[in-house]
């Protein structure tokens, strides 16, 4: 269930919507970096155990089989099943999963239990995770040939259909919450929306596709009969989004003054990603299906459309996931560059590749430099890490990879995988093969949440199906146990700074605006005439800078930015275009400066000629790095935010040279010329511009 890692304060699901609860609950704000990895040092010699042998199975179902429970399945109106008559009970996972003193786990549901009726107040099961739970043994059945595998999804899939509604005004909706004894609860407590969960698209609606369209392509030849009534509900399901949001196909929404998709279910990027995956499973297995494929494709494009940022600007190329904010990105819903790389394979249409590639190669490595894979970045990096934000990462690594021809990915792909055996904040490994099992979060200061819920478990072992499936990356993936140091975006608290004229620092009532949060929970107001100095820490290196401004509708002139006596550039005041769909006017926004902090600087200064309200900066490294290590050895990620090629002389221990494998923005090698005598062992790193090279410590 999405956010199981908040369980300490938080059991409800989010959707993206609503994404700001659980932030505010969390705490805004960046987490704590870990010691920063200078680009002119090399990673220092450590080791530490192993999670397993690249030949030995990583993926364990045995945690994702004890959360199973058998679910009896009653006609009632609207919700049947296949086989019902026949077969009155199928099976569907337990949403949470709490870790008890000894070691063995509870499996509980969502919300407060009525011991008088054996009901929670939101259920025991649910759409999101029965439907994902399918993907997982589907797509084990068909790597391995498990049977045991191919049964669990046949009965994990009659559980997600019998809560799809068949009939009446919501049919191809579905019911998002089921009782332990098979009850429907269409309406949970606390509310969530929609409300009644069957009564509009949602996202355990793009779930249940993703679930059907890989369903039919696994049992089309295996049992035809089957696959034949999961294609009548992938249809049932498609019929009610093209009455909804596919209805708009071709319409766009004004969020802040920029054109969006109007036609995303539940206007997300992340949830049509879901359902994606599920459509291109099924098209490519039924190519000749004209309403599944105009779905993919319309949703692809929609998904494309929600591309955002370069090298050089926030968000460096993600992929944002909702339509109503510029300027929040979230790993809840994470698989959309995984969606559109396989759909451009899927409809041969090349323009939605780009939208994965920029996502991939661009956005991802400056998402682990940050800190690693955070919940949010809203728009400063922020909030814990979980499996799911993790695992979509992974996946679209390897997705786009395969897509572009781009192997360089793979490199990210296995640092990003590494979180799960312990190149993480907790330092410690986040899945265990032995058990199956996985940890539900860790906080930004490396506490970790040891419970294994569903949603937990189900996207580790998405990662652990792809690595198995993939053997050199896996091979590297266990090379990575351990995070020896990031160096990468940063934030400067504007309230940390000195206010010049009339101005003064602000906290207001909450940290969310309607879109963003703002970073640290308060800001500065400043007036006309006004300057602010923001402190810097010392740096030898240039840096990008992004002042952070609450961007009114109104024009108010603009603010100047200048390190020492050297213009950086200017940043917008006001003018922040048209509301629109958006749930606050204007728009808290990380802007780009003309040019980049010379080294040395130790403060920005910013000074307006109209009001203004001054966030914070975020400070990027046109050299950022992540260093690794662990028994593949000991490696560092050079990530370039620069406009032209970077080399960095690297301090090499005695008795040790350097192995770099340089890609470019896209991901893909760049041909090196010739190389001095002797420029590993000096230790020259090359770097492309907005590329990254992989460089790795090798013995002599």
């Amino acid at each position: 269930m999405t956010n199981n890692n908040v369980r300490t304060t938080l059991r409800t699901k989010a959707p993206a919507f609503a994404v700001a609860a659980s932030m505010l609950l969390l705490g805004a704000g960046t987490a704590a970096a870990a010691p920063a990895a200078r680009p002119g040092q090399a990673p220092a010699v450590l080791t530490a155990p192993a999670a397993g042998t690249a030949g030995t199975p990583l993926t364990n179902l045995a945690h994702l089989n004890f959360l199973m429970d058998t679910v009896p399945l009653t006609p009632v109106d609207g919700h049947t099943t296949y086989q019902i008559t026949e077969h009155p009970s199928a099976q569907a996972p337990w949403t949470y999963s709490d870790k008890k003193a000894d070691g063995s786990y509870t499996r509980v549901g969502g919300g407060d239990l009525d011991p008088a009726t054996g009901h929670w107040s939101q259920g025991a099961f649910n759409a999101d995770d029965i439907a994902r739970t399918a993907v997982v043994y589907l797509r084990h059945w068909k790597q391995t040939g498990d049977l045991a595998s191919k049964e669990r999804a046949f009965q994990a899939l009659r559980s997600l259909t019998y809560l799809q509604t068949a009939s009446g005004p919501n049919a191809g909706n579905v019911v998002l919450w089921q009782q332990a004894d098979g009850t429907l609860t269409p309406s949970a407590k606390p509310v969530e929306l929609p409300d009644p969960s069957d009564s509009a698209e949602s996202y355990w609606l793009a779930r249940t596709v993703w679930a059907l369209g890989e369903g039919y392509a696994a049992f089309a030849d295996a049992d035809p009969a089957f696959a034949s009534f999961l294609q009548e509900r992938l249809h049932l399901a498609l019929g009610s989004l093209n009455k909804q949001s596919l209805a708009k196909y071709g319409t766009y929404d004004t969020a802040d003054g920029t054109k969006v998709p109007a036609w995303l279910i539940t206007g997300g990027a992340d949830a049509s990603a879901e359902a994606v995956l599920g459509l291109a499973a099924y098209v490519k297995a039924a190519p000749g299906d004209g309403t599944a494929s105009t779905a993919l494709s319309r949703l692809g494009e929609g998904i494309a459309g929600m591309s955002s940022g370069s090298a050089t600007q926030w968000p460096f190329g993600a992929i944002l996931p909702w339509n109503k904010s510029r300027t929040l990105w979230h790993a809840w819903g994470g698989m959309a560059p995984a969606a559109v790389a396989t759909a451009a394979e899927v409809l041969h249409q090349p323009r939605l590749l780009e939208a994965a590639v920029k996502d991939s190669a661009g956005f991802t490595p400056q998402l682990l430099a940050a800190g690693g894979p955070k919940n949010a970045w809203s728009p400063t990096p922020g909030e814990a890490q979980i499996a799911y934000g993790v695992d979509s990462r992974v996946q679209g690594l390897v997705a786009t990879a395969k897509a572009a021809k781009a192997p360089g990915l793979l490199d990210l792909a296995a640092i990003t995988a590494g979180w799960f055996f312990g190149a993480n904040p907790s330092g410690a490994p986040a899945y265990n093969p032995a058990a199956g099992t996985a940890i539900d979060g860790i906080e930004t200061d490396g506490r970790v949440n040891p419970n294994s819920g569903a949603e937990s478990t189900i996207h580790a072992l998405l990662t652990m199906l792809a690595l198995d499936n993939n053997p050199g990356l896996k091979a590297k993936a266990l090379g990575i146990n351990r995070t020896v140091a990031t160096h990468g975006l940063s934030v400067a608290e504007a309230e940390s700074g000195t206010i010049t004229g009339p101005g003064s620092a602000v906290k207001p009532a909450s940290a969310w605006t309607g879109e963003a949060n703002i970073s640290g929970g308060g800001y500065v107001s400043l007036a006309a005439g006004a300057s602010l100095s923001v402190p810097l820490p010392a740096a030898d290196e240039p840096r990008n800078i992004y002042p952070i401004v609450n961007q009114g509708i109104t024009p108010s002139g603009s603010t100047s930015w200048s390190a020492g006596k050297g213009p950086l550039g200017s940043t917008p005041n006001g003018g922040a275009g048209a509301q629109g769909i958006t749930d606050a006017p204007g728009i808290l926004f990380p802007f780009a400066l003309k040019r980049a902090l010379p080294a040395g600087a130790a403060a920005v200064v910013g000074t307006t000629n109209g009001d203004v309200a001054l966030d914070a900066l975020l400070i990027q490294p046109q050299l950022s790095t992540v260093s690794v290590s662990g028994p593949g050895g000991q490696s560092t990620l050079y990530v370039s935010a620069a406009p032209e090629p970077i080399e960095r002389k690297v301090n090499l221990p005695e008795g040790f040279h350097l192995s770099q494998e340089a890609f470019d923005a896209s991901g893909q090698p760049v041909a090196r010329g010739p190389q001095p005598n002797g420029a590993g062992i000096s230790g020259r790193v090359a770097v492309a511009p907005g590329g990254f090279t992989w460089v790795t410590l090798v013995r002599n």
